[in-house]
C-alpha cells in the first residue's frame, strides 16, 4: 500500500521515521550465511610421536576395559530374552544376573570408562579441547587411519556377544519378522495377535509395542524374514545375525564417512572419531542392535556415491546416446542405495533432497535473487535454476519411486508401511521438543485444575513441530543451494532440525545430525557440544528395568564413579600413583 507524503512527514518529525534503504536486486537471500561458519578446512597432519603413541594405546585399552566390563555386566542387566535365556543354568555366566547390584555397577562403570576413553582419545584426533579446538586449528599430529580403525575394532569386539543393551527392540525385530516369515502382514498384525500372547518371541517384546504393528520399511522386514527362515525361532541365533547386519552398517558408515570428510575438506580421524567411535553408536546402534546402523550406513554410502559422481569431472551421461556415462550409472546407483536405505526407515529419504540440489547445481541452477528484482524480472532469473531443479527432481523421483516400488513389491510386503509411520507416536520422550513442552504444559494444567489434557496439546503440538521442522529443511536446501553450505553439511543440520522438532525421539536418534555432521563441522561450540552431550546421554541412559528402585540406581552409579577414579588412577602413565610409584622406584635405585 503507498505511503501517505503527511503521514510520511508526521513520522520524520516525530523521529519515526525509516530512513530509505537502496537494495541490491541481485543479492539473493541470507540463508545459511551464520550456520556456514560451522566449517572450516582442515590441513593433513603428521602420525604420533612415540609418548603419544604410548598413552593414545592407554587409552586404548581404557575403553577396551570398558567394553569388556559393560559384557559382564550386560549379563545381570542385559535385555535377555523371558524365554531361551541362553545363561540361564550356566554358573559362571548367570552369576551376574543373581547379584543385580553389582552387575548395575559393573555395567554403568564400564559405560563411564568407555566415555571417559572416546573424551580422551579426542586429543590425538581434534587436538586438545582447550588449545586447538577452542582456537579453531588442527593439531600438530593425529592419530592414523589404522590406529583409528583398530580402537573401534578393540572397543566393539566384546559387544559383539553380549545380549541386546538398553533396548528390547530387537525382539520386536524378531516377532515382526516371523509375522512376515508366516505370510501375514506385520503392518496390520501385531506380534500378539499374529503370533499369539504365549509364544516365545511375543513374550519378550515390550509391553508398549505387543499390540502395535511393524513401523519398519519392508527391507528390513525382508532382511528379517532371511534371518527367520535360518534361525527358526532359536533366539539367540536370530539376536546374534541382528547384530552382524547392525555391524555391517558401521562397517559402511567406517567406509564411507572419511571419503564424505575429505570431500569437505575435513580429516578422516576427526570425522571417524566423533562419528563412529561415538559411545552413542557403540552402545546403541552395536550393543543396542537398532537398525539406524544399517539406514545410516548405507546413507552414507549412497551420498558417497552419489557425490563422486556430480562433483567429479566425467560426463553423467554419452555424448553420443541419451543413456548414463560410468559416472552416471555411479550416481544413479548412489540414489538407489540413498532409497533403499529409506526402505530400512524412511527419514534417510532427506539426503535425496541435497543430493538433488547438488546435482542441480552441476547443471547451472543458483538460488535465484528475487527478493528486491522487480517481479517482471522473475521468471529471467530463476528459469535456468527451476529448469535443473526440476531436472534434478525428475532424476531422483523416478529412481527412488522405482526402488519403493520394486521393494514394496519384490519382498511382498506392500505399501502398508505407509499407514504404520506414526506407531511411535505412544512415546513420550522428553528429548523431542514438542512432547516435552506438551507434557509439561499438561502438568502444570493440571496443577491447575484444568483436567487432563496432555494428548489434546500432544495433537496440536506435534504437528506444528513437525510444520517448522519442514520449513528448516526448506531453509538448508535454499543455502546449499545457494552454495554456502556443502549438501552433507546441509544434510546434518537438517537431520538436527528433525530430531529437535520429531514427535518422538530416542538416544541414538542423535547419530541420524552427528555422524552427517562430523564430515563437515568443524567449530569448537559443535565438537565440544557433541562431545558434551553425547557423553552425558551415553551414561544416563542406563540399563535399569522399569522396576529398579532409584537407590539401588544411585548405589550403583556412585560406586561405578568410584570404580573408574580408581582404576584411572592406576592405569594411565601420567597418574599421580604411577608417577609416585615410579619416583620411589627410581630414589630405591639410587
Amino acid at each position: 500500500m503507498p505511503e501517505l507524503p503527511l503521514m510520511r512527514r508526521t513520522l520524520d518529525y516525530v523521529g519515526l521515521g525509516k530512513p530509505a534503504v537502496e537494495h541490491d536486486a541481485d543479492r539473493i537471500g541470507d540463508f545459511g550465511t551464520t550456520v556456514a561458519r560451522m566449517h572450516d578446512d582442515e590441513r593433513e597432519v603428521g602420525p604420533l610421536n612415540r609418548l603419544e603413541t604410548l598413552r593414545m594405546r592407554r587409552i586404548r585399552l581404557f575403553g577396551t576395559t570398558g567394553s569388556i566390563l559393560i559384557l559382564i555386566g550386560s549379563l545381570g542387566t542385559g535385555m535377555l530374552p523371558v524365554l531361551q535365556n541362553p545363561i540361564v543354568g550356566t554358573r559362571v555366566l548367570s552369576l551376574p544376573s543373581r547379584m543385580y547390584s553389582t552387575a548395575l555397577t559393573i555395567s554403568i562403570g564400564g559405560a563411564i570408562m568407555l566415555v571417559v576413553a572416546w573424551v580422551m582419545l579426542g586429543r590425538y584426533a581434534v587436538g586438545r579441547y582447550r588449545v586447538e579446538v577452542a582456537e579453531g586449528r588442527s593439531p600438530a599430529r593425529r592419530m592414523t587411519r589404522g590406529q583409528t580403525d583398530r580402537t573401534l575394532l578393540m572397543w566393539v569386539a566384546p559387544l559383539i556377544i553380549a545380549p541386546p543393551l538398553l533396548s528390547k527392540d530387537v525382539y520386536s525385530y524378531l516377532a515382526q519378522s516371523a509375522i512376515a516369515y508366516k505370510g501375514m502382514d506385520p503392518y496390520t498384525y501385531s506380534p500378539m495377535r499374529g503370533l499369539g500372547v504365549d509364544h516365545a518371541l511375543t513374550l519378550s517384546v515390550p509391553n508398549l509395542w505387543k499390540d502395535t504393528p511393524a513401523p519398519y520399511g519392508p527391507l528390513f522386514l525382508w532382511i528379517g524374514e532371511q534371518i527367520t527362515a535360518i534361525t527358526g525361532e532359536n533366539i539367540t541365533v536370530a539376536v546374534l545375525l541382528h547384530r552382524l547386519v547392525a555391524i555391517a552398517g558401521v562397517l559402511m558408515i567406517v567406509w564411507a564417512l572419511p571419503r564424505l570428510a575429505r570431500r569437505c575438506g575435513v580429516s578422516a580421524v576427526a570425522a571417524l572419531w566423533l562419528g563412529a567411535l561415538n559411545p552413542l553408536l557403540i552402545l546403541h546402534l552395536v550393543g543396542g542392535i537398532h537398525n539406524e546402523s544399517l539406514m545410516i550406513g548405507m546413507m552414507l554410502v549412497g551420498l558417497e556415491w552419489s557425490f563422486r559422481a556430480v562433483y567429479g569431472t566425467q560426463r553423467l551421461r554419452r555424448p553420443d546416446r541419451p543413456l548414463p556415462s560410468r559416472a552416471g550409472w555411479v550416481l544413479l546407483a548412489g540414489v538407489a542405495v540413498i532409497a533403499a536405505s529409506a526402505m530400512i526407515k524412511v527419514t534417510s529419504m532427506l539426503a535425496l533432497g541435497f543430493v538433488g540440489v547438488a546435482l542441480a547445481r552441476r547443471w547451472g541452477a543458483t538460488l535465484p535473487a528475487l527478493r528486491h528484482a522487480p517481479v517482471s524480472q522473475w521468471w529471467r532469473r530463476s528459469r535456468r535454476s527451476l529448469a535443473a531443479l526440476a531436472a534434478s527432481a525428475g532424476v531422483m523421483g523416478v529412481v527412488a519411486g522405482a526402488v519403493v516400488v520394486v521393494t514394496c513389491l519384490g519382498t511382498g510386503l506392500g505399501f502398508g508401511w505407509t499407514h504404520t509411520l506414526s506407531t511411535g507416536g505412544i512415546v513420550r520422550s522428553w528429548m523431542s521438543m514438542p512432547t516435552l513442552l506438551s507434557v509439561v504444559a499438561g502438568r502444570v494444567g493440571l496443577w491447575l485444575g484444568l483436567g487432563e489434557q496432555t494428548q489434546a496439546i500432544l495433537d496440536i503440538a506435534r504437528p506444528i513441530g513437525q510444520l517448522v521442522a519442514a520449513v528448516l529443511v526448506v531453509r538448508w536446501l535454499l543455502a546449499c543451494l545457494a552454495g554456502r553450505i556443502h549438501p552433507i553439511g546441509g544434510l546434518g543440520i537438517a537431520m538436527a532440525s528433525v530430531v529437535i522438532f520429531f514427535p518422538f525421539v530416542q538416544a541414538w536418534y542423535l547419530l541420524w545430525a552427528v555422524i552427517p555432521l562430523a564430515a563437515w563441522a568443524t567449530t569448537r561450540w559443535f565438537r565440544v557440544g557433541t562431545v558434551v552431550i553425547s557423553g552425558i546421554i551415553a551414561i544416563v541412559v542406563m540399563p535399569t528395568s522399569s522396576d529398579t528402585s532409584p537407590l539401588v540406581v544411585a548405589q550403583g552409579l556412585a560406586t561405578g564413579v568410584i570404580m573408574v577414579a580408581i582404576t584411572a588412577m592406576v592405569f594411565f602413565i601420567d597418574s599421580p600413583i604411577r608417577m609416585w610409584v615410579r619416583q620411589r622406584h627410581d630414589r630405591n635405585r639410587q
